[in-house]
């Protein structure tokens, strides 16, 4: 266990340690890629206080991303630390890094497209959404729900591969 000295006790260091910390519904986005890890600040006595914003109000695992957050943080050797949980402003996919981006692509999932501009596009629908496997974007929309409430099912027509799509939320 890495002890922490004054000098090393730093929000800085802190914001790289959790770069460590992955969203546990898609393993490999980090909380940063995913842009819910919003503030960090070291408190007098060293107290460190992380505020996570949940990607919506009943994100069931938010209570897992906080428990790895301490637990990250413990083992580092910070003696007291609490995460707060801020909904307010909402997360929206324009949080997201475009690093989280790619590397939702890579792992199977089409990032968020900007809708077009109605409350259809705003949802996958009537969105050009591109395969993450064969990059055509000669898809379908199969569901509006995906393996998680932040995600829409396809079909790549080319391919023929089913993929989930990120929805884009605002």
């Amino acid at each position: 266990m890495a002890l922490v000295t004054q000098n090393l006790t730093t929000e800085d260091h802190i914001w790289k340690l959790l770069e460590e910390v992955s969203d546990p519904e898609i393993p490999v986005l980090s909380i940063l890629d995913l842009g819910v890890l919003k503030k960090v600040q070291v408190q007098e006595g060293g107290k460190v206080q992380v505020t996570i914003t949940p990607t919506y109000s009943g994100c069931p695992a938010m209570n897992t991303i906080a428990a790895d957050i301490r637990i990250k943080l413990l083992a580092e050797g910070f003696k007291d630390v609490a995460v707060d949980l801020q909904l307010s402003p909402a997360w929206t996919t324009d949080w997201l890094t475009p690093e989280g981006k790619d590397k939702l692509e890579a792992y199977g999932i089409a990032p968020p497209v900007e809708p077009a501009g109605d409350i259809h596009a705003l949802f996958g629908r009537d969105t050009a959404v591109r395969c993450p496997l064969c990059k055509s974007e000669n898809t379908k929309l199969v569901s509006q729900f995906g393996s998680t409430s932040c995600k829409a099912h396809y079909q790549c027509n080319d391919c023929l591969e089913p993929f989930d799509y990120f929805k884009c939320l605002k």
